[in-house]
């Protein structure tokens, strides 16, 4: 991305005018990222944080017996790392497709939020909606079947464009939802018998987004 299109990314993010967009845009990098690439591992020392402009990354823990636990997901303008000092991962952060971020050094971007009321205010709403979306996925897990799981995963995907492309891997939205490669495969091919999406090597998409919501139960 050149320098215009990441200020207009911040600023629309953010919800700021473009010189504190500017201020933001010289302490975030562009980073690039392949599909399941490793950004950092569970226990390793973290000084980042990240926002996400396209694709996706999930946060996993590994129990004293090396089981996987999905803690998070993030996509586009979501922000996670350390914040607002350095601090160690608590978990691992993988790539769930290829993916393009923004780093910053996490001490630089707090002392930009506390000088700067337009970036404090926009990053206050940021970490505000993200709480709002991790509380839903955590009422998902504990009120919906797996199958109303993987719908209301696949609605979270798509967002508003009713497609997700590259389309996600049966093995990713499994672990998204907390359940089994089998049973996520059983609900997505439902959902093709029924003509609510279709799939190929391309993309996802969602002709019926009413339907598919009425299926998150």
């Amino acid at each position: 991305m050149d320098s215009d299109e990441k200020i207009e990314i911040i600023g629309t993010i953010f919800r700021c005018d473009r010189p504190a967009a500017e201020k933001l845009a010289r302490l975030l990098a562009p980073q690039k990222v392949a599909a399941k690439e490793i950004l950092a591992r569970q226990g390793e020392e973290s000084h980042h944080c990240w926002l996400v402009i396209e694709g996706g990354m999930r946060i996993e823990a590994f129990g004293l017996e090396g089981q996987r636990q999905q803690l998070a997901q993030y996509g586009p303008g979501e922000f996670f790392g350390a914040y607002p000092q350095p601090s160690t991962h608590r978990a691992e952060i993988a790539c769930l497709m290829d993916t393009t971020l923004l780093r910053a050094e996490a001490t630089r971007v707090a002392e930009l939020v506390a000088e700067d009321p337009q970036v404090g205010a926009g990053m206050a709403r940021l970490l505000a909606r993200q709480l709002d979306r991790a509380l839903d996925r955590m009422m998902a897990r504990t009120t919906y079947s797996a199958a109303g799981r993987v719908y209301a995963e696949l609605l979270s995907l798509a967002g508003t464009a009713d497609r997700i492309a590259p389309p996600p891997k049966v093995t990713m939205l499994a672990l998204s939802a907390n359940t089994t490669r089998e049973t996520a495969s059983r609900a997505i091919a439902a959902l093709i018998r029924r003509g609510i999406i279709t799939r190929d090597d391309r993309e996802l998409v969602i002709h019926s987004p009413r339907m598919l919501m009425e299926l998150v139960c």
